[in-house]
């Protein structure tokens, strides 16, 4: 067993590029971004997960309209290398490393009257409309670097890695500003608002954690939040996550998250209580529009596995300020429950 305290993180500009991919049939190198136009109530998250080793990449573009509709696609588009993030019509750029990057996307989205349809994905394609869209951002960090790749102190060498007991291997995470443009359809939204972006790389089963709950959120430039509660057993369960102050993260010790749920088991409201070396916090939280996804995977034994994931637009308020963000919750269901809600 690895002993943490020789294990440190490193982050360097390098890292912003895509790495050799590990020698593991799950490799999964990703990068995320968020964006929320505060005034606008408008706002989506976009990922690729370049999966190389099984010639396929995960696309995922999701659109959040100011009246509650949802603009989703999802594609495994092939793929051939990891140099870069190009697949399925949207396609990262690195301007600068830690500074600035760009976020092109051109293709479908289906437009969703019920988000909650997702819920049933051949059957929400099949029935609501597929729309023309486009869109057109660029970022600009506003914070530090939080994470990284861990090497041993001693070596300098990355610890040995289980596959199937991996969710990533090296990650970090940035609060953003953004700017640009969103066509869907016959709409056109000029965007400018705060958000987070993350990248991760290394061997990935979206069944290696229980379940987790993953609350980025930002109020303004200066003041933003990343929350987070992860259970691997399904019974304990870490704390991380930090707190944005000026230019500076303050690294959260504790979180406390109580959430109030819907007869589907999705996540209406939730109330955390975090605590940093330099004080404690409440934030209240209030999802505006969610949509719930899925992975499935069978085991070699022929065990089916359901993961699910959802994604929850969320009005934040805190020392009385109001902010925006994603409450985004993975479960593993058992018996039609997700795993971490009991």
């Amino acid at each position: 067993m690895e002993d943490k305290r020789d294990i440190e993180l490193v982050l360097e500009p390098e890292d912003e590029y895509n790495h050799e991919p590990d020698d593991v049939s799950n490799y999964n190198e990703s990068m995320y971004f968020n964006l929320i136009d505060h005034s606008q109530k408008i706002g989506g998250w976009f990922r690729l997960g370049n999966r190389v080793n099984e010639n396929y990449a995960e696309m995922t573009c999701c659109i959040y309209m100011p009246d509650g509709r949802v603009g989703f696609m999802y594609k495994k588009p092939e793929i051939q290398t990891n140099d870069v993030f190009d697949a399925g019509g949207m396609r990262f750029e690195v301007v600068e490393p830690f500074k600035e990057l760009k976020l092109s996307y051109e293709g479908k989205v289906c437009v969703l009257d019920k988000p909650n349809d997702m819920s049933e994905p051949k059957k929400a394609f099949t029935e609501n409309p597929m729309v023309d869209t486009k869109v057109e951002l660029t970022f600009n960090g506003i914070s530090p670097m939080f994470g990284g790749r861990p090497v041993e102190k001693s070596t300098g060498k990355e610890p040995t890695q289980k596959m199937e007991e991996s969710f990533s291997k090296a990650h970090y995470e940035q609060h953003i500003s953004g700017k640009g443009t969103v066509e869907v359809g016959d709409e056109r939204f000029e965007l400018s608002g705060l958000g987070l972006r993350d990248k991760s790389w290394g061997a990935r089963y979206w069944q290696a954690i229980a379940w987790y709950r993953w609350l980025p959120m930002a109020f303004s430039d200066d003041f933003a939040m990343m929350i987070s509660l992860i259970s691997k057993d399904g019974i304990t369960a870490s704390s991380g996550g930090m707190v944005l102050h000026d230019d500076t993260y303050h690294l959260i010790r504790s979180v406390e998250i109580d959430s109030v749920w819907d007869d589907d088991w999705y996540q209406k409201s939730l109330k955390a209580r975090i605590s940093t070396d330099h004080r404690d916090y409440e934030i209240k939280g209030e999802v505006e529009s969610l949509i719930p996804l899925r992975n499935q995977r069978t085991t070699p034994d022929g065990e089916q596995l359901l993961t699910r994931i959802t994604e929850g637009l969320t009005r934040y308020e805190c020392d009385g300020l109001t902010g925006w963000g994603m409450s985004e919750y993975l479960d593993q269901i058992v018996d039609g429950i997700p795993i971490g809600a009991v």
